[in-house]
């Protein structure tokens, strides 16, 4: 175990025969302290305490709250034959997994027992659900690139060496081969049946079974570690589709379980679709990339959270409950195994600054400040309010080293300050490495249960960079939990003032290179009724709990006032502008929660802070109620509203109304097409219908109909979830094309016959 750059406490002064030892130095002044157990106060989600594959013993120890089944390997995991594709991690290798009884399958599955592992543990289950549209073919090692039918490759698996990692020996990629030679073709029927055979073993999420589903993972890199199958990127609209498709199925399957996505790969699946990340990769079209030109300009986060809202609107059911992204810090070195040299575990520390810091510039190819947790809260409040952000995986690296676990505690500590919803760690430590230990700080810190709290309070550092502190107050006993984190290679000696809280005895724990076994209980630390001044030891993470005085404040359990009735201000066919008089509350209102009525129960539609909001998507001339309700920031929830019933206006007369987008490069084209309903009864099951102006235009990969290209004509027709169109709605289909000469726009459309207008 490494130990390098870890400084050790100093004996007292001692000596040894007639050699007197130094004296200990005195600890260097250390930046000043702030807790006001009286501000700041939210939940802290215990899902940010999450790990993907961890083992039983630790999963228990320091009680894992959710459990990820997640990575590449998993996008085409096969549940029958238990069997996954390893993709580009190993030379795209079909391997089944070793434990499991072939006859008994899909009973005995590695998922079956990675959920019968949570339910022993009390963990929850993130499972991971293929969205591809390829599955591993049978349960039997093959691979994806076999050099007797595709020729010598740059690399082979030692073990398998027919299987090659599919580039040529120069390098350059193996193009053509075939995907069955591996992988079957499956819809979203597949996730149906996964997800039925999951709740017959475990029940549904709300009877204790699998309670979260990322629809996928990372698709935004399809074409680079499922190439062999999927060689182009995703684009927008196949990625909303695709989304439509496998998380309507998820939800028809269990309405009770929640759904992550677009399980991004990191700040660039906010920037760029996967099939912009392909392109621009090859051609450096960075400042303009296509798929996103095509699509109004608009970045793909935003753009993903209005497509996800805009379903809700039109179907009243919620697909989307997590905005999922992964991060992995891209500065040199840091997310290594290894710890590296003093400079890299410097910047290691540092680096936790791209989570929240808006002043941090990161020290990276992204040379701009990320803030990624703000960033993703402000994403989902602007584009889809009421959406959860996850990161289903993250690593800042270096396990087996204290600087890892320094710095792991300082992520959780942000994670829980910053209030994001849920973390997985990538991948779970060995119950004995520095990391490990991190957790434990936060989750058994005493090997009793004892844990950091559940209600986050201010806490402030003067030099975060140097001496971090996060506060929260337990819920059992209503004590202070405190983690401090020395950063630096010197004892720091700081005052710590308190506000909220009374006089008392705080224990102390702390996990330090004094100990890289195990957390160690220190002597108790008395506190005044304004604070204490402490030495925090050098590279050390010191847990201090402060059982609750008569003085502290009582926890908010008032909840605000019933907002006014809504009133109605414009009224179309499709949206309704609402507004309504404020809720009052003892310690400030939050924010409103807006409701649609249906029968004994409501679907919420959106939140804000202020007293507006207008509800779009909705159907032409039909009545509804909306309610609202308000919230502190302590998650008090008030009665609802008086309910205001609407009715909206009838649709325009008129037909239908096809809109045609392309996006061109030299030889290739992406063609974005909305067909819209302008008449004013609904259609149910359509064919659109086009003539190419050119001979050479022909149709490639489509998305959302099927396609099929004759001569010049081209037809499209309906998709199960998309055939029907009621007055007033709209659908976006689209299809990539290739071209030579020039690629002008088809002048007509028909949809079922019918001329539409363009």
């Amino acid at each position: 175990m490494q130990l390098r750059n870890v400084l050790l406490p100093v004996a007292l002064a001692a000596t040894v025969g007639a050699v007197a030892l130094p004296a200990p130095a005195a600890a260097a002044t250390g930046p000043a302290l702030t807790v006001d157990a009286t501000a700041g106060r939210h939940a802290i989600s215990p899902h940010v305490y999450g790990m993907n594959f961890a083992d039983e013993a630790l999963a228990r120890d320091i009680r894992l709250p959710i459990h990820r089944y997640g990575g590449n390997h998993t996008t085409r995991y096969n549940f029958r034959a238990d069997t996954s594709n390893r993709a580009a991690d190993w030379y795209f290798e079909n391997i089944p997994n070793d434990n499991a009884d072939p006859a008994s399958l899909p009973r005995g599955s590695e998922t079956d027992r990675f959920v019968e592992q949570d339910r022993a543990t009390g963990s929850e289950t993130v499972m991971t659900v293929p969205m591809l549209g390829w599955i591993a073919k049978e349960r039997a090692r093959s691979c994806g690139f076999s050099v007797a039918r595709y020729g010598p490759q740059q690399s082979t698996d030692p073990w398998t060496p027919d299987c090659g990692n599919g580039r040529k020996p120069d390098g350059t990629p193996i193009t053509g081969n075939d995907p069955e030679d591996t992988s079957a073709a499956v819809g979203p029927q597949y996730v149906t049946d996964f997800v039925n055979h999951l709740k017959s073993r475990f029940g549904g999420a709300a009877d204790g079974g699998v309670a979260f589903y990322n629809l996928d993972n990372e698709p935004d890199l399809w074409h680079s570690t499922h190439r062999d199958v999927r060689p182009v990127g995703l684009g927008y609209d196949e990625l909303r589709d695709r989304t439509y498709e496998y998380a309507a199925a998820i939800k028809a399957a269990d309405p009770d379980a929640k759904t992550l996505g677009p399980v991004g790969w990191g700040l660039n699946s906010i920037h760029y679709s996967g099939l912009d990340q392909d392109v621009c990769g090859r051609t450096g079209c960075w400042s303009n990339p296509p798929d996103r030109a095509a699509h109004g300009g608009k970045e793909l986060g935003p753009w993903y959270l209005e497509q996800m809202r805009a379903y809700e609107q039109r179907h009243g059911t919620r697909i989307l409950d997590y905005f999922d992204i992964h991060i992995y810090p891209q500065q040199a070195g840091v997310h290594n195994s290894a710890a590296g040299d003093a400079a890299t575990q410097q910047l290691r520390l540092r680096s936790t600054r791209q989570l929240w810091d808006p002043t941090y510039v990161d020290e990276s190819w992204i040379n701009k400040p990320v803030r990624m947790i703000p960033r993703m809260r402000e994403l989902v409040d602007t584009h889809y309010p009421g959406t959860k952000i996850a990161m289903t995986e993250y690593s800042w690296g270096a396990f087996g080293h204290l600087n890892g676990a320094l710095t792991q505690a300082d992520v959780l500590g942000i994670f829980g300050r910053e209030g994001l919803d849920m973390a997985n760690l990538w991948t779970a430590p060995r119950s004995d490495e520095p990391v490990a230990h991190a957790f434990r700080i936060y989750r058994n810190y005493d090997g009793k249960g004892g844990a950091f709290g559940e209600t986050s309070v201010r806490a402030t550092s003067a030099d975060q960079g140097r001496l971090a502190i996060y506060a929260a107050e337990r819920a059992a006993d209503k004590a202070l939990t405190m983690v401090v984190v020395n950063k630096t290679g010197d004892d720091l000696s700081s005052p710590l003032a308190l506000t909220g809280e009374s006089a008392g005895i705080a224990q102390v724990w702390r996990y330090s290179g004094a100990n890289l076994a195990g957390i160690v209980r220190e002597a108790d630390q008395p506190v005044s009724s304004t604070g204490f001044t402490a030495t925090f030891p050098a590279n050390s993470v010191t847990h201090i709990v402060l059982p609750r005085g008569d003085g502290n404040p009582p926890a908010d359990t008032e909840a605000p006032t019933a907002p006014g009735k809504p009133t109605a201000g414009a009224v179309t066919a499709t949206s309704v502008a609402l507004s309504w008089a404020p809720s009052t509350d003892d310690t400030g209102v939050a924010g409103y929660d807006v409701h649609r009525v249906e029968g004994n129960s409501t679907v919420r539609l959106g939140s804000v802070t202020g007293t507006a909001y207008t509800v779009t998507g909705l159907a032409p001339d039909s009545a509804y109620t909306f309610v609202v309700t308000a919230r502190d920031a302590a998650g008090n929830v008030s009665t609802a509203s008086p309910g205001l019933p609407v009715r909206t206006a009838p649709a325009p007369t008129g037909g239908c109304r096809v809109t045609w987008k392309t996006n061109s490069w030299p030889g290739g084209f992406t063609a974005n097409i909305t067909i819209a309903n302008t008449g004013t009864t609904a259609i149910d099951g359509w064919t659109l219908a086009f003539d190419f102006p050119d001979a050479q235009q022909r149709l490639g990969q489509g998305w959302s109909a099927t396609w099929r290209q004759t001569g010049t004509t081209v037809t499209a027709g309906s998709m199960g979830w998309n055939g029907r169109l009621a007055s007033g709605a709209s659908t976006d289909v689209g299809f990539n094309g290739t071209w030579s000469g020039h690629n002008p726009a088809p002048t007509g459309f028909t949809l079922n016959g019918r001329t539409c207008a363009d």
